[in-house]
């Protein structure tokens, strides 16, 4: 497959774009103190998201994890309710009462960002039955880390997935970290894709800073599963260019570590691969900076929930 033409190019770039500039700008509030809770930023994983979400359909699904804006953006959700939510305001996804972690949107087959880690695995197998259940062609994309793959809701779900053919495409975002904890001291094998084998199912070990890469192996899986072939594990190696969260300086990190990984930044590899001119990448740019300064400035001057709002939406009516 690969990138098929320039309009592709043009989407992706713009797409890691406003993740990179998205997530620069959370930092910033998170900084100032404007930010409740914590801010898990994406920056360094862009091309997972965005390669992955290019090859789904409009009505498949996708499940989320706590470090899920990047999983968001990429799926085309809007940025300004995005910043509302996450700075605690009434215009926000959740009218500000879910917060970073917590952001959702059906209509875009969002099943929600999650706070448990692991817990977005189960769900996300969920809607795959589901969609075996009602017949439809429909694909889940779920996407979680290093750290929930050692999680029994892992195993669960996927040995329950394989069992019954369901159309899920299980994303590894191996990051090398599970909070400050390298993988490699808790896991034996460190190509996690490997434990595919056990499930009876395929797996794939990917360069996860290569967009086109992402792209090519994900719609293989996804082809398989729609067409009724069952569950694939795709394991994306990726690095977060920052802590676990805002407040993480990193201090854990091993000599020279993040300089390397900085230097295979997944946006400096698209721009070096020669997919689009510089022209045209400061025009992409351009316009995506002006979208996320709207996007900061409807955060900043929108209003937080009255008090009368805190009951709402609580039970289902």
């Amino acid at each position: 497959m690969s990138i098929k033409d320039k309009e592709m190019a043009q989407s992706m770039y713009a797409s890691m774009f406003r993740i990179r500039r998205f997530e620069e700008e959370v930092f910033e509030f998170y900084k100032r103190g404007l930010m409740p809770g914590l801010a898990h930023l994406y920056i360094g994983e862009e091309a997972v998201a965005v390669g992955a979400c290019a090859a789904i359909r409009k009505d498949d699904y996708i499940g989320s994890t706590h470090r899920g804006h990047g999983h968001l953006v990429a799926r085309g959700a809007d940025v300004k309710r995005m910043m509302a939510e996450i700075l605690g305001k009434k215009t926000g996804y959740c009218q500000g009462k879910g917060g970073s972690m917590h952001i959702m949107d059906m209509s875009l087959g969002i099943l929600g960002a999650n706070g448990i880690v692991g817990g977005g695995i189960p769900i996300a197998t969920g809607a795959g039955y589901s969609c075996k259940y009602r017949g439809t062609d429909q694909v889940v994309l779920c996407f979680f880390g290093d750290g929930a793959s050692n999680e029994g809701t892992f195993h669960e779900s996927i040995n329950m997935a394989a069992a019954w053919d369901l159309p899920v495409v299980y994303i590894i975002e191996n990051n090398h970290y599970g909070i400050t904890v390298d993988i490699d001291r808790v896991t034996k094998e460190h190509d996690l894709a490997k434990r595919a084998v056990g499930y009876g199912i395929d797996g794939y070990t990917i360069d996860g800073n290569d967009v086109e890469k992402v792209y090519d192996t994900v719609s293989k899986a996804v082809a398989k599963a729609r067409s009724g072939g069952g569950p694939s594990i795709v394991e994306c190696k990726t690095y977060r260019q920052h802590g676990h969260n805002g407040g993480d300086p990193g201090n854990y990190r091993k000599e020279g570590e993040l300089e390397y990984w900085k230097s295979r930044d997944p946006l400096k590899l698209f721009r070096e691969a020669g997919y689009l001119s510089g022209e045209e990448i400061a025009a992409i740019e351009a316009e995506v900076e002006q979208e996320i300064q709207e996007a900061c400035k409807f955060a900043v001057d929108s209003p937080y929930p009255d008090e009368s709002d805190l009951m709402k939406g609580i039970f289902c009516e």
